[in-house]
């Protein structure tokens, strides 16, 4: 039986893309960590440990009470899911008699807290499992995921765990600072549509995250003995203008190809690749073994491309292939909205972010900004070249902690100290005023997402600290504020 499509797209989970067994009830036969190992699972006759026969997978003990065995995956790309295989090979008389697979998405890096109060979404419902086998189950919701939880019941052992789908990156993220993107990158949502050939190293391996690690963790094809030549075609994550390109032969010693052709297209996220048209040339070089190959002066500008061609002459291994560039996105509409404004309109704009007129000023007298990265940068830098007094008068817009007569942004920071017991409330009041009549300011802190207990901890041990000091971290404080109120205000004003 010939294996579904979804087996072609990416191992999300692998090990190799940065995937982690985080969490299982039981491992006592096979250490949960075997699931992810990108090699085929290995079988070893009459091989023991102290603990029983040896697999390579994940085992568990034999099961005598009620209840079934399970691991949570972190998955090293999140992404879309479009099957899973459950791999039983060399679990004869030991595997599992059915599993499901359960999904969650995560934010934040402290998964092991937030996975306590995970919501679990089912993807695979219970069904029966094939011992030495590759078990396949298609998936088909279209939602992003960030880990999986393979269940087996009752217990028993897996080989190997395979999560095949489409990478999704945070774009978000991606898009805050600003700058180039590798465009390439297959953690930032590129795929390998289509090759010549890949006898010996996956199409896939091309984009993958990290260095190559040897001559296996690359793309390459077999000796080309007829005319012709080989190639890959690559969808960019998004639609960008190209800056640098990488050809990386890194490994590859004595089957290195000899040149290398790099041509870029338009055409739509869906498009076969035989139905991309409109090549252009971007790079056209020779080849060396074992070098990573860097063109910038060389690359030839032909504008926002979506599609990456590479033809390698005749034949040979390429270890990775990098295309940063500049996203190609429409213009913010909020962002429009604040260059236009006429300069005493755009200067209380920025003054309802950050009470210091000559910060307001100098962000009104920047303008236009070419993007929302450029916004927050130029906010910042303007920010660290004013003086204490201008702090000072920054820190005196805000209404002090636990006080509700701040506007509605201070009501939103707030809300961790809005819900606080009253005892708690008293305390922030009157280790405010201790923290004013020490420094002669208020206490200023960037409230988003803390609770008041935590607010009150930062105040005590913040209150006897030398006013320079304080003056210092207080302006740090301002900073994160005037970044998340710039956001609000594009949000608003989008």
């Amino acid at each position: 039986m010939s294996a579904p499509d979804f087996v072609d797209l990416p191992d999300l989970a692998s090990e190799s893309l940065g995937g982690a067994a985080l969490l299982a009830n039981d491992d006592f036969f096979a250490e949960k960590e075997n699931l992810l190992k990108a090699h085929e699972a290995e079988g070893r006759d009459l091989a023991f440990t102290d603990k029983g026969q040896w697999m390579d997978g994940w085992e568990t003990r034999r099961r005598r009470e009620p209840g079934h065995d399970w691991c949570v995956v972190r998955l090293g790309l999140p992404g879309v899911i479009r099957g899973v295989v459950v791999d039983t090979t060399w679990f004869r008389g030991n595997f599992p008699e059915r599993c499901a697979l359960e999904a969650t998405a995560l934010t934040g890096p402290l998964d092991l807290h937030a996975l306590q109060t995970a919501t679990w979404v089912e993807l695979v419902p219970e069904a029966a499992l094939r011992g030495d086998a590759k078990n396949h189950f298609a998936v088909s919701d279209p939602r992003r995921f960030t880990h999986v939880r393979l269940n087996i019941f009752p217990d028993g052992g897996v080989a190997r765990l395979r999560v095949h789908g489409e990478v999704v990156p945070d774009w978000t993220r991606l898009r805050a600072h600003g700058g180039l993107v590798d465009l390439a990158a297959l953690e930032n949502g590129a795929h390998v549509l289509a090759c010549s050939d890949m006898f010996f190293g996956s199409r896939h391996h091309l984009i993958k995250p990290g260095r190559p690690v040897n001559m296996g963790d690359g793309w390459q094809t077999r000796r080309r003995r007829g005319p012709g030549h080989d190639w890959s075609l690559v969808r960019l994550a998004a639609p960008g203008t190209l800056q640098r390109l990488e050809v990386d032969t890194t490994h590859f010693k004595g089957n290195a190809p000899g040149r290398c052709l790099i041509e870029a297209c338009v055409g739509a996220r869906d498009a076969k690749a035989d139905a991309l048209q409109g090549w252009r040339t971007v790079v056209d070089s020779p080849l060396q073994p074992h070098t990573r190959h860097l063109f910038d002066e060389a690359l030839r500008r032909v504008g926002p491309v979506t599609h990456l061609r590479l033809s390698v002459f005749p034949d040979g291994g390429v270890a990775r292939l990098r295309a940063w560039g500049e996203l190609d996105e429409a213009p913010d509409a909020a962002l429009t909205k604040l260059n236009g404004l006429a300069p005493e309109a755009a200067t209380a704009a920025f003054l309802s972010v950050c009470g210091a007129r000559r910060w307001a000023e100098a962000m009104t007298a920047s303008r236009p900004f070419e993007d929302v990265p450029a916004l927050l940068r130029i906010a910042e830098a303007r920010w660290w070249k004013l003086g204490d007094a201008d702090f000072r008068e920054a820190f005196a817009a805000h209404p002090r902690i636990g006080d509700k007569k701040g506007g509605a942004w201070s009501a939103q920071e707030q809300s961790g100290a809005a819900a606080a017991a009253r005892d708690t409330l008293g305390r922030l009041q009157a280790q405010n005023d201790a923290y004013f009549d020490r420094h002669g300011f208020i206490f200023i802190v960037c409230a988003t997402g803390k609770a008041a207990d935590e607010m009150l901890a930062l105040l005590d041990a913040r209150l006897p600290k030398d006013t320079a000091e304080e003056v210092r971290t207080a302006a740090e404080e301002q900073a994160n504020i005037t970044r998340l109120r710039l956001r609000k205000w594009l949000k608003e004003n989008a």
